[in-house]
């Protein structure tokens, strides 16, 4: 797993849950069954997109290296660069 993706959990979390709960909220649905199903979507949702900032942040930081061994003669945005 990316390091940098825990963190980003910390942020994409709230966010996401949040953001879900208010749209619940501001379309009138007041019962549980739908605030629950915002916060479990938001709760599922949170570590893949907490793992495509990570990727995107890697990509774009130019001080970041490859530690797959690979050469970075050109880019290629479908290799994966390990976990480090």
């Amino acid at each position: 797993m990316d390091r940098l993706s825990i963190v980003l959990i910390f942020m994409t979390g709230p966010a996401l849950v949040g953001g879900l709960l208010i749209l619940v909220l501001s379309l009138g649905y007041y019962n549980w069954q739908p605030i629950a199903a915002a916060i479990a979507i938001g709760l599922i949702l949170t570590w893949p997109a907490a793992y495509a900032v990570s990727r995107w942040i890697k990509r774009d930081d130019p001080g970041w290296r490859s530690r797959s061994g690979k050469t970075d003669s050109k880019p290629d945005d479908s290799v994966d660069f390990p976990e480090t």
